[in-house]
């Protein structure tokens, strides 16, 4: 149960990462948001983090082996990574509209698997 809600907070929290990092190279598509200087850019993108922690902090804690959670720290970090790319490319592809899903893109997330393989295995 650990494991599952430590994966349902680390999705959330990547939804609120990525439109703080890339959502407001969407503003001039939005009148109320296209007039903000950087500094705005900067503020609201502060904004979303501030959720993206919200989300972030207690995914790792709770899934963090020493607080009782299934994972370790290397293990978090790539389940992090792949859930940051999968949530980027779902909203790049879905929500900004901006890019198209290639073949190098497969190759690259079958490659993430495959790390996520070596690095959940126990040698």
């Amino acid at each position: 149960m650990k494991a599952l809600f430590t994966l349902l907070l680390l999705s959330i929290s990547n939804l609120f990462m990525t439109f703080a990092w890339y959502g407001h190279l969407q503003f001039k598509k939005l009148p109320l948001l296209s007039k903000l200087g950087l500094v705005g850019v900067i503020l609201v993108s502060w904004g979303l983090a501030f959720f993206e922690y919200l989300f972030q902090v207690p995914a790792n804690r709770i899934g963090f082996e020493e607080n009782g959670g299934p994972f370790n720290l290397f293990q978090l970090k790539v389940i992090q990574e792949v859930i940051s790319l999968t949530v980027f490319t779902l909203c790049a592809v879905y929500v900004f509209r901006t890019d198209k899903l290639g073949w190098n893109h497969v190759v690259g997330f079958l490659l993430l698997i495959a790390a996520v393989y070596v690095i959940f295995r126990k040698w």
